[in-house]
């Protein structure tokens, strides 16, 4: 039995771990509450001539149909789940009235969403009445509380996963900001209270309940009414909260398609101080890449995503083995066999995934050691009692000392050097604005590092800008100057196109998203008479007055040259036509030709003339084919 040698030193079980680990911790469940009561269904606008009126319900439709959308692209590993209350029918485990989950055949309540999904849900509101119904809320000499029940039933719904590596939501979208406004007496205070106390046991086990309010056209939403408290808010919370809602429901429905790093815990790894003293610390992700989804391997018959299988196969009797327990290196036409426990003690750098190694002066870390995104790390005392206390101490003395921690980060199949720099905590009247923490930057390896040839010019090699230029110059970039710029104002149109593409392929759409690329010039900016004249200064004081006039001698030149050399390709074509050259080639003819009527055949078709009469015979033989 041979084996194959190759990937002796490859590891097997760190990568994979640390990979699964950190997708866990980017997941996200959530479950929508959708107000179905009629007064959802009342126009979510004053009327305005010549306009259609839109209901709010239409816009929580609209509003979730597109986060479903980005979400397939930005977060894919979430799962969804869509719950109306306050309807006539009902569908949930628990049988409760007034409450509907929607979902699809071939799916699961909670679940991954999926193009059906987006595509049925979106036309929900056209058969909603007939197949769902509404129905008011609490009522008088009613007992139903539809809001316990629909709290009772998301927080079922999110009852898989743990809270430690799996954020859970729950979004509520109303415009009634007083349910049991139907009721007064002592049934009303009951109702509250249970349904406060549902709310409360759901945050209690970890469970984020949020509030998306829609105001009516006559009125504002009343947050203090009954919301504050279901959700826990104090003070001037309640004022700020109800503009700050507005603004998540637009971004909701104004998203991008684009790839979102949300702010959420990456990995937790061992910090090693010390031989003795190791301590936790999180991990997050700030600024990252964007790039397309990776590709998925699809069978070609039922279309469900393939994984893929390694297995050994005994090439003496084609049995099936088990992975084997030891493997071999060839040397010295020697076979040196290793045990997958001794490959391992060889791979290893460290015990930990981040070790101290060592401090040096914050001067030694230039700017371009900084090949890629930092990482942000923050202490934790949730497995490692006094990682907090160990971790404010080293930071303090670094900010202090002004040095920076050298640090071994990675696994044995990665392992590389990263320079651990403390940031202070920055606090502003509106609050923190950055916190404390270390920010993890990755060291370049030796050959990471160019050292470009210097050139050395004298002074009348190159040519100087004058001082009248320079200032032109200055003028301009002043007139044209991005104010307030940044990256996040512009979206990247060739991934914009690519999410389209797939959006419109997955829905069955038959026209193309509109992609508008904010990242062509403004030309009704450049346009302004300021800038023009800034641009034409510039170009008189570097090319001249006469620049343009030059240019379009030029241009009309060329264009010249290109009428004589169509005038001539016309007419070789004339003189070409009265020849029959295949039958010329067939019969042997071609070298009893003159080298300028065998050159029109090669003007007529584009074909290069120079060479001898061989070659150009052997040019129009390869045309014709022959």
């Amino acid at each position: 039995m041979d084996l194959d040698p190759e990937g002796i030193f490859r590891d097997d079980s760190d990568e994979d771990d640390d990979n699964l680990h950190e997708r866990e911790a980017n997941k996200e469940m959530v479950v929508y509450l959708i107000d179905a009561s009629p007064k959802m269904f009342t126009p979510a606008n004053a009327a305005k001539p010549d306009e259609k009126q839109e209901t709010h319900f239409h816009t929580i439709v609209n509003c979730i149909t597109q986060s479903l959308k980005t979400q397939i692209i930005g977060r894919s590993r979430d799962e969804v789940a869509i719950c109306f209350f306050n309807t006539k029918e009902k569908k949930n485990l628990q049988e409760l009235a007034g409450v509907y989950v929607y979902n699809v055949t071939e799916r699961e309540q909670l679940d991954r969403p999926d193009a059906r999904l987006i595509k049925e849900f979106s036309c929900v509101e056209d058969s909603f009445m007939n197949n769902i119904g509404s129905r008011y809320g609490i009522t008088s000499g009613s007992r139903e509380n539809t809001l316990y029940n629909a709290l009772w039933v998301a927080q079922a719904l999110l009852r898989k996963g743990s809270v430690k590596t799996v954020s859970k939501r729950i979004l509520i979208f109303t415009n009634e900001d007083d349910p049991f406004g139907g009721i007064t007496g002592a049934a009303k205070t009951d109702m509250i209270r249970t349904t406060i106390q549902r709310a409360k046991d759901a945050q209690d086990l970890g469970l984020s309940i949020e509030l998306l309010p829609l105001s009516r056209p006559d009125e504002d939403f009343n947050m203090s009414l009954f919301y504050a408290d279901l959700i826990g808010l104090e003070g001037d919370e309640v004022v700020q909260y109800v503009p700050s809602a507005g603004e998540k429901l637009e971004d909701m429905t104004d998203q991008l398609r684009k790839r979102m790093m949300k702010k959420r815990k990456v990995k937790t790894l061992s910090f090693a101080i010390t031989n003795d003293v190791c301590i936790e610390v999180n991990t997050y992700a700030l600024i990252r890449p964007t790039a397309p989804g990776t590709i998925t391997w699809l069978d070609s018959i039922s279309n469900l995503p393939l994984k893929t299988e390694r297995s050994f196969i005994c090439n003496d009797t084609g049995a099936l083995l088990q992975a084997p327990q030891e493997r071999f290196q060839l040397y010295n036409d020697k076979v040196v066999k290793f045990s997958v426990r001794e490959l391992s003690d060889v791979k290893r750098v460290s015990s930990h995934h981040l070790r101290l190694l060592g401090f040096k002066p914050l001067d030694c870390l230039k700017d371009y050691h900084n090949l890629s995104p930092s990482t942000f790390i923050y202490p934790s005392d949730e497995q490692i009692f006094g990682s907090i206390r160990v971790f404010v101490a080293l930071h303090s003395s670094m900010l202090r000392l002004g040095r920076f921690a050298l640090a071994f980060y990675g696994t044995p199949t990665r392992p590389r050097l990263v320079a651990l720099v403390a940031q202070e905590e920055v606090i502003s009247s509106s609050g923190q604005d950055e916190p404390p923490g270390m920010h993890m930057i990755y060291l370049p390896y030796s050959d990471d590092v160019r050292y470009p040839e210097e050139v050395h010019l004298t002074s009348g090699d190159a040519p100087r800008a004058t001082d009248e230029q320079i200032k032109k110059a200055s003028n301009l970039l002043r007139r044209i100057d991005l104010k307030h710029f940044s990256v996040r104002h512009f979206a990247n149109p060739g991934l914009q196109k690519h999410y389209g593409i797939l959006e419109a392929l997955a829905l069955g759409e038959d026209e193309m998203p509109d992609i508008k690329d904010e990242t062509l010039p403004d030309e009704e900016g450049l346009a302004r008479p300021g800038v023009v004249k800034a641009i034409e200064e510039f170009k008189a004081a570097v090319f001249g007055e006469n620049y343009d006039q030059e240019e379009a001698e030029a241009a009309a030149a060329k264009g010249g040259a290109s009428k004589k050399r169509k005038a001539i390709a016309d007419a070789a074509s004339q003189k070409s036509a009265a020849y029959d050259w295949a039958d010329l080639a067939d019969n042997g003819k071609l070298k009893d030709m003159t080298v300028m009527d065998l050159k029109t055949y090669l003007t007529a078709h584009g074909l290069p003339v120079s060479g001898k009469k061989d070659a150009i015979i052997s040019r129009i033989l390869t045309h014709l084919g022959k």
